[in-house]
């Protein structure tokens, strides 16, 4: 649904803008009056039901092997991710963690029959979200040195072909409350998707996270 009243949001946008356009050569000012009120009307309407979907929506937060599909502007919805483990440590390889490296296994599949067509996540940014509301980046530095390191979460892939790749992140310390984010898009996606009824990139719309309560800790890693 929200694709649909956005394309029809922006044909009426369109239609309105020639109808003012014709307001102005035949000079008739109710014209230009009927065609603005039912564009003001328009989108306060778009407005309201953005936000009150985004007010009724809820967070998620999903569990080993539990995945997350993404849509966004798009029709196609193939594309998922999951994460397939999550582990802890102090050291990898010569790198030592300011706090505590988490090591989190995902994977990126689609389920798209056509092994003929390529499918890929658009730029996917992971980050960890702690208790006070801030956001982790990954530690590439890290990751370069574990046996994953030339995979890429962004990379194509058809028909039941996977990406499985383990992502770093150094957090200052272990919390039941921190949830891992991943999202995908360019920034033209991100600013469409904002004001996209019901998506989940939409103002205000509660997000899908991961869980990193389901872990196991080691005393240094490859």
């Amino acid at each position: 649904m929200g694709v649909l009243l956005m394309l029809l949001t922006i044909g009426g946008l369109v239609v309105a803008g020639v109808l003012l356009i014709v307001s102005l050569i035949t000079k008739r000012p109710w014209l230009a009056k009927f065609t603005i009120g039912g564009v003001v009307f328009w989108l306060v309407f778009y407005v309201v039901t953005l936000i009150g979907f985004s007010m009724m929506s809820e967070e998620r937060v999903l569990g080993i092997g539990e995945a997350k599909q993404y849509c966004g502007f798009y029709l196609d919805c193939h594309m998922h991710t999951e994460v397939t483990s999550v582990r802890t440590a102090q050291q990898i390889g010569d790198q030592e963690s300011k706090g505590i490296f988490y090591i989190v296994g995902v994977r990126v599949f689609s389920d798209a029959r056509n092994p003929n067509i390529t499918m890929r996540l658009i730029e996917p940014n992971a980050r960890i979200l702690t208790p006070d509301h801030t956001y982790i980046g990954r530690d590439t530095a890290v990751e370069a040195q574990l046996s994953t390191a030339d995979v890429s979460l962004g990379a194509d892939i058809r028909g039941p072909q996977t990406i499985d790749k383990e992502i770093v992140f150094d957090v200052a310390k272990t919390s039941a409350d921190l949830k891992l984010l991943i999202t995908d898009g360019y920034g033209i996606d991100k600013a469409i998707e904002a004001v996209l009824i019901d998506d989940e990139d939409s103002l205000l719309h509660g997000r899908t996270y991961f869980s990193l309560n389901e872990r196991r800790d080691i005393a240094g890693g490859k």
